[in-house]
Formats: structure tokens, sequence, C-alpha cells
């Protein structure tokens, strides 16, 4: 089975303390649904109309496990307090078998 990869694209950052709150619910709700946190910042290169924004990639054992994660209740709190405090879009892929 393939892996899932959840991944956040930050185009702006609004309140940067209302993020570091949301980590707190987020960080928790992502590690029970199996995630693994594998890069986390700004690009040390964009390329080919890349925007030199915040990115965050996260593997789970498969793209259904993201998406429970996701979609579910404890995840769901935290973007609730995340609330308008960004904005960014989140995608979520599967890995190469």
């Amino acid at each position: 089975m393939a892996k899932g990869y959840w991944i956040a694209f930050y185009r702006s950052i609004w309140n940067p303390a209302v993020l570091v709150e949301y980590a707190k619910l987020a960080a928790p709700a992502i590690q029970a649904g199996g995630g693994t946190v594998l890069a986390r910042g700004n690009p040390a290169r964009a390329y080919e109309a890349g925007l030199k924004q915040r990115i965050v990639m996260i593997e789970f054992e498969s793209v259904d496990k993201a998406i429970e994660t996701y979609e579910g209740a404890a995840y769901q709190a935290a973007l609730k307090l995340l609330g308008r405090a960004v904005e960014r879009e989140i995608r979520i892929v599967e890995g190469v078998a």
C-alpha cells in the first residue's frame, strides 16, 4: 500500500501567535493519526513560478489515514482554533508504491 502525504502550503500568516496555539492541538492530533512530519519551514529555493512560502509535509501510512486524520474531531478542533490566522491550502496525495 502506498503512503499518503499531507502537504500544507501557507500563502500568508496573519497571526503567528494563533499558529503557535494551533500547533499545540494539531501536532498531537496528527501524531495520533500516525502522521510523521517530514519537512517544515520555508523553501531553501523556489523554482518554476514556485513561491517561497511556508510548507509542511506529513507522511501517513496511507491516503485514507491522512484523510481520516484531517477530518477527525481532534484535528478539526485545531483547525477551528486556527480560524483566519492564516491563508493556506492542504493537499493530500498518494506516494509512489
